[in-house]
């Protein structure tokens, strides 16, 4: 309705006197009616806006000029789409991208692996064969045959030390189960009653004994095992890397010489270079182990003085006190070396845990 009065005063014609005044018509009223109602109508579309406010996910954009055509009304709605579309595209080039680069490294990881195992196997065979030459340290490689030897030693007095201690827990069983057989007899036998008796006595005497010495034989067996199992087996897992060290070092050593023997081009000059650079990186670091070995051999060899000193001069007093049956030095033996026996059934479990 609107439009259709607005037209209508847009085609009217306003007629003109001969002073230039325009003339007063009745047309007039109805062209002021007409404007006062369009005002009307948008002010009311203002308060409309004001109170309710665009919904921004039905905001357009109008591409074009005013009174252009719906072909260039755009929807935010669709703008916010490409753009989500584009983030996530984005995070999974992102992604891709991280994956690449963990490849590529990984498969850069396994070059290096496989360049360094060629130049070391290559150097191993040259060196079996007499073709290739190795850095000898005689002093070093003479106290690490010694600390093998000595391991395998150690190795055998740890086995026949634990056959000693089955054999003699064995033997303890025996005398009890004999001391309980006696003791049984005596009480069945009244004519023997007493000899039963003292047999009975001695049994469960020679029984705690036993038991004593099993105990320090035990302490002694466990400080043997950690001597050879822990200490001396850090010992030589230093050496062996150690060990891979030289290898590496003689074999940068060996290409480094190889390539000086060469032509010096500028491409030969390069690689020298880089040969240089890992020869040095082997050198320090074979260097850096070569120092640990020395510095765990020495406080090894002091750490094995202590621990035997101690650990031989117990078995020995022991073995001696039980054997000769004196009870009072055997336990003494004990307290001298801070032995602390399990109680009888200690290894048992109670009858609430059976349950």
């Amino acid at each position: 309705m609107t439009d259709s009065i607005m037209s209508k005063a847009a085609t009217m014609e306003i007629p003109i006197n001969s002073n230039g005044d325009t003339g007063t018509l009745a047309e007039d009223d109805s062209l002021e009616q007409a404007a006062k109602l369009q005002w009307s109508l948008d002010e009311k579309d203002l308060q409309q806006v004001m109170v309710s406010g665009p919904n921004l996910n039905e905001t357009s954009i109008v591409s074009g000029g005013y009174g252009g055509t719906a072909e260039g009304i755009i929807p935010t709605s669709s703008i916010k789409g490409s753009n989500m579309h584009h983030s996530s595209s984005s995070s999974s080039m992102t992604a891709e991208e991280v994956t690449r680069g963990v490849a590529v490294e990984k498969l850069e990881t396994m070059k290096k692996w496989g360049f360094n195992t060629y130049k070391c196997t290559k150097q191993m065979i040259s060196e079996r064969f007499g073709r290739g030459s190795r850095t000898v340290d005689l002093e070093l490689e003479a106290q690490i045959e010694v600390l093998r030897d000595t391991k395998k030693k150690y190795e055998s007095v740890l086995r026949l030390a634990r056959a000693l201690t089955n054999h003699f827990y064995n033997m303890v069983q025996t005398q009890h189960a004999l001391g309980d057989t006696f003791a049984d007899l005596s009480q069945k036998s009244p004519e023997l009653r007493d000899e039963f008796g003292y047999n009975a006595e001695t049994q469960k005497l020679l029984c705690k004994n036993g038991e004593t010495l099993l105990g320090a034989i035990n302490f002694f067996v466990s400080s043997i095992n950690t001597l050879v199992k822990k200490t001396m087996e850090d010992t030589l897992m230093t050496i062996k890397m150690y060990e891979n060290a030289r290898l590496e070092f003689d074999a940068y050593r060996s290409d480094l010489e190889e390539l000086s023997l060469g032509p010096r081009d500028a491409v030969a000059m390069a690689r020298i270079d880089a040969a240089q650079q890992q020869y040095q990186v082997q050198k320090d670091k074979y260097e850096r182990l070569r120092s640990d070995v020395i510095i765990k051999l020495k406080f090894l060899e002091e750490n094995k003085v202590k621990v035997m000193h101690k650990q031989l001069l117990l078995f020995h007093n022991a073995i001696s006190a039980y054997f000769a049956g004196n009870q009072q030095q055997l336990e003494q033996t004990l307290k001298q070396f801070n032995i602390k026996l399990r109680p009888p059934g200690a290894d048992k479990p109670s009858w609430l845990e059976e349950q």
